[in-house]
């Protein structure tokens, strides 16, 4: 199977521009089985306040859901795209999983960074996973990466793939990403933006660095901090489905649950 991701720096507001630049990334190459965009890859980050977000914003299945089905179908692919998700009054930054025959699913990101707090709802969906061709793959959105509970629940669900939409400003992820592929034994697709969004009194300088990380800790590809483009590298998810560090140590089996609650802590809170 082969996977991949899109690097690019959206403009922001210009949904059409950047599914232009999507399109334009793709025509006339080959196109992996599975494609992974950033972060609100459509509409930029920078949002000044909740009225603005809004007013980028679509419900699951409107006019935007219907063009990345439409390029997913071209091009034969499964797509997870960044997505700023409207439920009525409720903002989401979530990612949608689809393909050509329409939506596969949606993860609504559930560990917000920052000011988003400030316009999105945390994610209500726990962490779903979902089937593509006999894979199993999970879908995360940036910040979720630094709480290890949230890529384990995928694993533990099955997950053979991890697929990582990102707007990066923190330096740490695309080196902490090594270690929750090997504790997790499982594929890693991340999906970082480039590119500086300074805007309504705030600048966010995003760091780049896709990268594809393989069970054992392998950076099997990786691009550069201004790098953009279509980059893909062919895998064989039945690595994910080994979780052995050794003969003797199964990394599932061996948990001791019944040894991680500390009562104290919680008592002392």
């Amino acid at each position: 199977m082969d996977v991949g991701f899109i690097q690019f720096s959206p403009v922001f507001a210009e949904t059409s521009s950047n599914l232009q630049t999507i399109k334009n990334m793709l025509n006339n190459r080959r196109v992996p089985d599975i494609l992974v965009l950033p972060e609100l890859a459509l509409t930029g980050y920078t949002f000044a306040d909740y009225k603005e977000a809004y007013s980028l914003s679509e419900e699951i299945g409107g006019t935007l859901t219907e063009e990345l089905i439409k390029i997913a179908r071209e091009y034969r692919t499964a797509m997870a795209v960044g997505f700023l998700e409207r439920d009525e009054k409720k903002l989401y930054n979530s990612s949608i999983l689809l393909s050509g025959e329409g939506v596969i699913g949606v993860y609504r990101k559930v560990h917000l960074f920052y000011k988003e707090k400030e316009m999105f709802e945390p994610g209500d969906g726990g962490f779903p996973v979902f089937e593509i061709d006999g894979v199993i793959v999970g879908l995360l959105v940036c910040f979720d990466w630094i709480f290890p509970e949230a890529m384990r629940t995928l694993a533990l669900k099955g997950a053979d793939i991890v697929l990582h939409s990102a707007n990066l400003v923190l330096p740490y992820y695309q080196d902490a990403a090594r270690t929750r592929a090997i504790e997790n034994r499982i594929f890693i697709v991340l999906a970082n933006r480039t590119g500086v969004e300074e805007r309504a009194g705030m600048r966010n300088e995003f760091t780049g660095g896709s990268e594809i990380v393989a069970p054992g800790g392998e950076i099997i590809c990786k691009v550069g901090s201004t790098q953009e483009g279509l980059f893909s590298v062919s895998i064989d998810p039945e690595r994910s489905r080994n979780k052995k560090a050794t003969e003797m140590n199964d990394l599932f089996k061996d948990r001791r649950e019944d040894q991680y609650e500390d009562r104290n802590y919680r008592k002392s809170r």
